[in-house]
């Protein structure tokens, strides 16, 4: 995935008061102004989500070659430690920290294979980290960005003419991400989080034959942090007033797992991934409905997408290849969102319709369509203080941010390629990560701001 930029929010209010000069009127008390909640500290800490490869691998036959992403998808989790120093800066308090994690993963991938004769197999079995963190505090939110050591197991099998080959074991590398962290109440905290880790380039042989592999794996998980000994264990204020319209516009980066399949009567002649990543941005409106802590709505949004893969081929000789693109060039949901409210922040689950534009090219042929599908994910957001920057307001008390990972299924379809017996079904699936700005209609929007 692309680099996602999360916004960095600073923190600061301001309210004033009248008075009449003949009889006196009530006196109201001002709002409680939203606590900044102090970082500073060891926490422990459990987490669960979806990890994702994006590993290339260019497997040479002399003067020929195979190019093709392998995608091992699956379950990851596990724990986390670390420890927080925070101090105040010209952009508001900063925390810088470090964590380390270990997690166990069941990541696979054993559908790539050409013919029956040719096939890859491909298994992340764990991973862990040891990374740096530098982040921004709004209140009780921290947003962050994050990168260090890392470090796994990563096995690749390959059956040739029946009989299989076997390479991997233990990689180390580097990781960069970025995630939002928001308090819960008392010593406890929740996040979600977006890693991408690269474990370099390796070379293997089979035979006189050489096997050259990209491993690349992207993580996305939520989790679950207590604090140890917290000296201003956070009690939220009331509950942001969430009710009403929004709109807004957002920001980020996306990464298909698109399994093809070129198939004629006789059966199925290759099945692979295409593994279109790029940026995402666009623009979202919704409605807002609040019981107590829960929060019903409703959300439409449309995004603009440069999602490609354009290397895989097989063949891979200039003039005598058979080269695949794929984009996802646009694409847009309708969700329903149900969320509860903790102080200031909101964490909340979504899910609905989707829609979107894919194009499959192959060689000169190209096939595009609109396609109809589902969506699910979750995100945390929360309201941006005012902010007095250079003299003037950047935000004011209707707006907040948002940070949220969406999964989108956009089905399958299927061309016949050329006139002839020969069909490429084209699925398409992405995981998008992003973060964003609401303005919120209603107001005031939340105590202290």
């Amino acid at each position: 995935m692309k680099k996602i930029l999360l916004g960095v929010l600073l923190a600061s209010t301001a309210m004033t008061a009248q008075a009449a000069d003949l009889a006196p009127r009530p006196y109201t008390k001002a709002p409680p102004i939203a606590p900044i909640y102090d970082w500073t500290g060891l926490y422990f800490g459990v987490n669960v989500g979806l990890g994702l490869g994006r590993n290339r691998v260019v497997h040479d036959f002399g003067p020929a070659a195979i190019s093709t992403q392998l995608q091992p998808l699956g379950a990851i989790g596990g724990g986390q430690i670390g420890y927080n120093w925070q101090t105040n800066s010209f952009f508001g308090p900063l925390v810088f920290g470090v964590e380390a994690d270990i997690q166990g993963a069941d990541m696979t991938d054993n559908r790539t294979n050409f013919a029956g004769v040719l096939q890859y197999n491909q298994r992340l079995n764990w991973f862990g980290t040891a990374r740096g963190r530098i982040g921004l505090v709004n209140g009780p939110m921290l947003t962050y960005v994050t990168g260090g050591w890392a470090y796994g197991n990563v096995g690749t099998t390959v059956i040739q003419g029946g009989v299989p080959s076997a390479f991997g074991g233990g990689r180390s590398g580097w990781t960069f991400g970025s995630g939002v962290e928001a308090t819960l109440g008392g010593n406890w905290t929740g996040k979600i989080e977006y890693l991408h880790l690269d474990f370099g380039n390796r070379t293997d042989f089979i035979g006189g034959q050489a096997l050259h592999s990209e491993l690349r794996e992207n993580i996305f998980r939520a989790g679950l942090n207590y604090r140890i000994g917290a000296s201003n264990p956070y009690a939220p204020v009331a509950t942001t007033n969430w009710n009403g319209l929004y709109l807004g516009g957002n920001i980020g980066g996306g990464l298909g797992r698109n399994r093809n399949t070129i198939s004629n009567p006789a059966g199925n002649l290759a099945q692979f991934n295409l593994a279109p990543n790029g940026l995402i941005g666009g623009g979202q409106i919704g409605y807002n409905w609040q019981a107590a802590n829960i929060v019903f709505g409703l959300e439409t949004d449309f995004q603009g997408s440069t999602l490609e893969d354009n290397k895989t081929c097989f063949g891979c000789v200039p003039g005598a290849s058979i080269d695949f693109n794929s984009k996802l060039q646009w694409f847009g949901t309708v969700r329903g969102r149900l969320g509860y409210a903790v102080g200031n922040s909101m964490f909340y689950a979504t899910g609905g319709f989707a829609y979107g534009n894919v194009r499959t090219a192959l060689n000169n042929l190209s096939f595009a369509d609109t396609r109809t599908g589902w969506t699910a994910g979750g995100g945390i957001e929360t309201p941006l203080p005012l902010v007095n920057l250079f003299g003037g307001p950047l935000f004011g008390p209707n707006w907040t941010s948002t940070t949220e990972y969406l999964y989108v299924d956009l089905g399958r379809s299927s061309f016949n390629i050329g006139g002839g017996p020969n069909v490429l079904t084209t699925g398409a699936q992405e995981h998008i990560f992003r973060t964003g700005l609401n303005y919120h209609f209603n107001t005031p929007l939340a105590p202290g701001y």
